[in-house]
């Protein structure tokens, strides 16, 4: 610990991410807090997403989702395998349900390659259904490292990884403002039960959905560098009876997602979502009413599906920079290069694939703040 210092580093935000950045910060020999206004970890965007570990498919050449999610996906594999957590490398089928398809499943599987992506394979429609019988496929791309897992086992491993090696992660505890301190560092002040007054030298802030209010809640960030925060929220169904598929089943993406697809969870029970609708404000509700129309996009490929077999399950809430109709953007890691502030990385737009990419986030995080 640097002696003017209560921690080296303090990370605002535990979920997948904050806590995948505590953890290596924590690696380098830092004293680390992590502080998170709900009462548990990965309360928020970390626990309501598909658990699915993306290949590395779809992201621009050269971005930080293609560079991070394939060496973020390498590393997690890794970890859930050396701390025993639940996960299954079932694989994924892109699906293209007609002719008309083909050409954009192929630019996906050219992207994919250059990407890095191991083990890719071209498959014909009869090839597809010999591995997915009741699949409809006019042509398919295997992927035979994406998979599912236990997201909030693998965040209780990040948060005993912390811990082992002296840091902290507090609970209840949300994040009210920061004061820069002459010399450097920071004077954090913390709500809740657990609310104080610490400093810190270097300060990360990953909080998901509220990324843009924590930016504006430290004095001397630029407001001009916060981006604009847009809600895209997405439905999950849950099928009652057996399960169709062993892999993942993706159809081609939709504009500013990957649109609704199909997995196998670790209870050996299918699901389908999300969808995608920007909303005002975080609701959670899932229409049930939903399901003719998830049923009807499914039957592209599953012509098995029946509406009565469709439950509404969950709703997540992503945190996107960009709305309807605007180009994706990527990750979005701002250091002192986008705001003037030393010992500051601030977290916008991390969504999927954040989840697999959460690793090589982290280590990147760390690289900024304690390179010489």
């Amino acid at each position: 610990m640097s002696a003017p210092f209560d921690f080296d580093a303090t990370v605002v935000g535990a979920g997948a991410v904050g806590l995948a950045c505590g953890r290596a910060l924590a690696k380098r020999g830092l004293s680390v807090l992590v502080l998170e206004s709900e009462p548990h970890i990965g309360q928020g965007v970390s626990s309501r997403n598909s658990e699915v570990i993306h290949g590395g498919l779809y992201y621009p050449t050269g971005s930080r989702k293609a560079k991070f999610c394939v060496e973020g996906r390498r590393a997690l594999y890794d970890f859930l395998a050396s701390h025993k957590i639940d996960h299954w490398k079932c694989g994924k089928l892109v699906v293209a349900t007609e002719e008309a398809e083909v050409e954009r499943i192929e630019a996906i599987f050219q992207q994919a390659t250059t990407n890095g992506v191991e083990g890719l394979e071209h498959l014909t429609g009869a090839q597809a259904r010999a591995l997915e019988p009741e699949l409809n496929a006019h042509a398919a791309i295997l992927s035979p490292e994406s998979g599912v897992f236990d997201s909030h086992g693998y965040m209780l491993a990040l948060q005993g990884e912390i811990e082992d090696v002296g840091g902290s992660v507090v609970v209840s505890t949300p994040f009210e403002r920061a004061e820069l301190l002459p010399g450097g560092g920071f004077r954090i002040t913390a709500g809740g039960e657990g609310g104080a007054v610490l400093t810190t030298r270097l300060l990360v802030t990953a909080p998901g959905l509220s990324a843009q209010s924590v930016a504006a809640a430290i004095d001397g960030y630029p407001v001009g560098d916060i981006p604009v925060r847009h809600l895209g929220k997405g439905v999950y169904f849950r099928l009652t009876g057996p399960a169709p598929f062993n892999r993942l089943i993706y159809p081609p993406p939709i504009a500013g997602a990957l649109g609704t697809h199909y997995r196998k969870d670790l209870g050996g029970q299918g699901v389908f979502g999300p969808d995608l609708a920007y909303v005002e404000a975080e609701d959670y509700s899932v229409d049930p009413a939903k399901a003719d129309e998830f049923a009807h996009y499914i039957r592209r490929f599953w012509p098995g599906v029946t509406v009565g077999r469709l439950t509404p399950d969950y709703a997540g809430i992503r945190p996107k920079i960009h709305g309807a109709g605007e180009p994706q953007p990527d990750f979005q890691l701002h250091g002192r290069e986008h705001h003037g502030v030393d010992g500051l990385m601030a977290l916008f737009g991390i969504e999927s694939p954040g989840l697999t990419s959460s690793l090589a986030i982290g280590e990147a995080v760390a690289d900024a703040l304690t390179k010489d």
